[in-house]
């Protein structure tokens, strides 16, 4: 008798032990299972999930975090590790050895990506992939910045833009049932923005640990992101009905970009200006405040205050962008009033050049920028004909990667004054407003009782 109420004592125990345990177990996981369930349903939502979006809104959430890793460990390599002057020629030398051959490269990644329609998914992993792989590389160099940095940094923004080129052409295949571009866009930019907003304060701990700590966390992320690209719906690998567009040619047989309509061309020079301006802030304001800091701030407070106004300024302006209705004011008069704003910001900061009148025009430049894209993708999807929608996205894209390159050789080679350096912005902030707006409103005029065709919804 006692032999057999022996197991049933033991289990009475380990009952309540068993049963303790799992409640512990869930307890310390719930935070993680919570938050991954509550993100699921996040970017799941309205037929997200269904159509694939979710599944890419997540993947480019990775890509944007693995990115700003490996930001974190070239800044403090390349920037405040040295001196001031040999910082500057540290990232004078990272713009001639990775900039320059981009802006060679980037013309090309559009037309190599548009001759794999049936490879996305494949794209977007090898992207992956090959920053991986970099990353790992440059954990060997980046607490030396020798040389052999440079080469492997280039490789990693050369992937970095055939990705986001690729995503580009991979978001209209898509869209789930009423869903605009514009929306599906601007979901996808946000988690891009909010992981980028996570992952910097992590990439920071990492390094206090060790200069290549980031770049392994890079790693990690970048090889999760090419399991996911591969695991994206068979959909994105379809090229059925699609042509290529070409940016420069005209006629019936291959469609481009001028000859589908004013507004688009008109568009992409304004988002160019735009772009250059956000190039040239990035490289002029680094050197500028770490020099001159702002009143009573360190120089990596001062960057962190304008760097956190710009983020603050693009996420506000993607979600204003998801919110827009049409109600008379098109995506023409909206480009038009957002190059005309950031203009004028720029003409202000100039001439009352101060802290203030910086983190206030980085914030008007990561609004206006956020809007103005929504605005332009919002022009492709209704003025280019389906059939080159695709290819369309791919090759605005490259063009605005090169402009940004533009802006950020202008802002590294000039002089460290701040009312020259507004001056500069103002000045090819008018010149994109000059070739844009009068026909960017002349469109917008035209449109609304045209053919009897009915205006676009920005969103």
């Amino acid at each position: 008798m006692a032999a057999a109420r022996s197991p049933a004592r033991s289990e009475d125990h380990a009952g309540p032990l068993r049963r303790a345990g799992r409640s512990v177990g869930r307890a310390l996981h719930l935070p993680f299972t919570g938050t991954a369930k509550g993100i699921r349903k996040a970017t799941h939502a309205h037929g997200a999930g269904e159509s694939g979006l979710g599944k890419l809104i997540e993947l480019h959430a990775v890509n944007g975090a693995g990115d700003v890793m490996i930001t974190v460990a070239l800044a403090s390599t390349v920037f405040f590790s040295v001196p001031t002057d040999e910082a500057r020629g540290r990232v004078a030398l990272y713009l001639a050895i990775t900039m320059a051959p981009f802006t060679l490269l980037a013309p090309v990644i559009g037309p190599l990506l548009d001759r794999i329609p049936h490879g996305r998914r494949a794209a977007m992993a090898g992207a992956m992939l090959t920053r991986a792989v970099l990353a790992i590389m440059m954990s060997a160099a980046v607490a030396t910045g020798g040389i052999e940095l440079y080469p492997a940094a280039l490789g990693v923004l050369v992937a970095s833009k055939a990705y986001g080129v690729v995503r580009s052409a991979v978001v209209p295949r898509l869209l789930p049932p009423g869903f605009s571009l514009v929306k599906a866009n601007s979901r996808v930019t946000l988690a891009g923005l909010l992981a980028t907003g996570i992952a910097a304060p992590v990439g920071a701990g990492l390094q206090m640990i060790g200069p290549p700590y980031p770049l392994y966390g890079a790693c990690a992320l970048f090889l999760l992101g090419a399991f996911w690209a591969l695991r994206m719906p068979p959909k994105v690998d379809s090229a059925k009905g699609e042509r290529r567009a070409h940016l420069l040619t005209h006629g019936e047989e291959k469609p481009s970009l001028r000859t589908v309509g004013p507004s688009v061309l008109h568009g992409l020079q304004a988002n160019a200006a735009q772009r250059m301006l956000s190039g040239f802030l990035i490289f002029f304001l680094a050197f500028l405040l770490r020099e001159h800091p702002l009143s009573g701030q360190s120089a990596a407070v001062s960057l962190g205050i304008v760097g956190v106004a710009a983020g603050v300024g693009n996420a506000c302006g993607t979600a204003v962008g998801s919110l827009l209705r049409d109600r008379g004011h098109g995506p023409e008069v909206i480009i038009a009033t957002m190059i005309s704003v950031v203009c004028g910001t720029a003409i202000c900061a100039a001439v009352f050049f101060g802290g203030v009148m910086v983190a206030v025009l980085g914030a008007v430049a990561g609004l206006t920028q956020a809007l103005s894209k929504l605005s332009l993708d919002a022009l492709i999807q209704r003025d280019v004909p389906e059939v080159v929608r695709t290819s369309a996205f791919a090759r605005s894209e490259t063009a605005l990667q090169m402009a940004w390159v533009v802006g950020g050789a202008i802002g590294i080679a000039l002089p460290l004054n701040g009312t020259l350096g507004m001056s500069v912005a103002a000045g090819f902030l008018a010149l994109g407003a000059l070739l844009a707006v009068r026909g960017l409103l002349a469109e917008a005029r035209r449109r609304p009782g045209s053919k009897g065709r009915p205006k676009a919804p920005v969103a």
